[in-house]
């Protein structure tokens, strides 16, 4: 504990001389549905919020926000300050791209990006980048999208942007929740739970964006697999030391969370347990990465249907080291439907070998047969997000953990 304290304050003190020295604050956040690409899952856009008690809204709150906060479905008492204020961790809008062979300058080969992709247009995220805002509003092919990364939480999240009809522009509120990013748009200034996409304040309260399609992987399988793909540019307009990690350590499984203040934390795993998690058709499921690591691929069914994991190493963790290039090596997982022409497929891994029994075609970690009798299919994502244990069974109080 007095290690945690002393972790704390030293990164405290690190980021508000960072705030001071550049004149925007930098970061002080320390450390579901079974669908194709093309078809995204269908969530209900609004719904009826459940209201809670009339309270005072969180502190400044008022001066800084238009938000109708008589409008709330969770208590205020749950949102805490994560200490810049509003906009004080700028987001990308409208963010410039460069091609592959620019960004392989400054991008190391085992380095985390997101992977967006919409119909044949794929686009990566650098994880060096969002760590720093966070929130990217963008256009993948003709989809709206917001692309977000809570450091947190270690929440790697797309949605689409377009509710009702209107297309929102989101950026940070500079709160947490349960330790989460909580987002705002600025259309109607609603508060936006970025873990579960719900607006929890404003009002838009009680409305569900709709999640899309994102994975972590490392920027050699994004170059391998999509030479033609567009890459977040470091030209973002703002003075920050992209590839610099501002949260050293914050991943370690030894350490108890960051700024939470939540429920408590069930023991089937360490609080800081890295875990990929799928809630499809009413149920949860976590797989921790420790365990995927062993078996490399995960056959299961969550929600009724048929899914596969695929774990891969070679992608490391942007929180561990000084630079989000050299952190420890802490692999790729991504989830997808195994079913294939009507057939539900079953998949092993041999050696870092992926192949099917059916079949006896071998697939990559993107879900992509590379040879065999089903060369070139690619295999139906399904919405799966990393979280650290105690941010999803915050959210997700019911999940059941995976086991072998």
């Amino acid at each position: 504990m007095k290690a945690a304290r002393k972790f704390a304050f030293a990164v405290l003190l690190f980021l508000s001389a960072c705030a001071s020295a550049v004149g925007t604050p930098f970061p002080t956040q320390i450390p579901s549905s079974s669908v194709p690409t093309d078809n995204p899952p269908t969530l209900e856009n609004s719904v009826t919020p459940t209201l809670a008690p009339d309270e005072p809204p969180p502190a400044r709150a008022k001066s800084e926000f238009k938000t109708d906060f008589t409008k709330h479905s969770v208590p205020y008492s749950e949102i805490l300050s994560g200490g810049p204020p509003k906009d004080g961790i700028p987001a990308l809008k409208d963010p410039n791209f460069v091609s592959v062979t620019g960004a392989d300058a400054w991008l190391k080969p085992v380095e985390p990006v997101i992977l967006v992709q919409v119909g044949k247009e794929a686009k990566a995220y650098p994880i060096q980048i969002l760590i720093w805002h966070e929130i990217a509003n963008d256009t993948v092919g003709s989809e709206p999208l917001v692309v977000t990364f809570c450091p947190l939480c270690n929440t790697a999240i797309a949605f689409k942007r377009t509710v009702n009809g209107q297309l929102l522009d989101f950026g940070t509120t500079g709160r947490l929740r349960y330790s989460n990013l909580i987002m705002y748009d600025r259309q109607t200034e609603t508060w936006w739970q970025q873990a579960t996409g719900e607006a929890i304040a404003g009002e838009l309260t009680g409305t569900q964006l709709e999640f899309y399609p994102a994975t972590i992987i490392s920027w050699e399988d994004f170059k391998i697999s999509y030479p033609q793909g567009q890459v977040l540019s470091r030209e973002t307009g703002y003075p920050r030391d992209y590839g610099h990690n501002p949260y050293v350590g914050y991943d370690d499984v030894n350490n108890p969370p960051f700024l939470y203040e939540g429920p408590p934390t069930p023991n089937q795993l360490p609080p800081v347990a890295r875990v990929l998690t799928i809630d499809l058709n009413g149920e949860a499921v976590a797989y921790p990465y420790e365990t995927l690591e062993e078996v490399g691929v995960v056959n299961d069914t969550v929600g009724g249907e048929a899914i596969v994991i695929f774990w891969q190493a070679g992608t490391v963790s942007p929180l561990d080291s000084s630079t989000t290039a050299s952190g420890r090596d802490v692999g790729t997982a991504a989830a997808f439907s195994r079913t294939v022409n009507g057939q539900v497929l079953i998949f092993v891994a041999e050696n870092g070998i992926i192949k099917d029994d059916e079949t006896d075609s071998t697939w990559n970690v993107l879900g992509t047969a590379s040879s065999g009798p089903l060369a070139g299919t690619q295999l139906s994502p399904v919405v799966s997000i990393n979280h650290f244990w105690f941010s999803w069974a915050a959210f997700k109080p019911g999940t059941r953990v995976y086991q072998p």
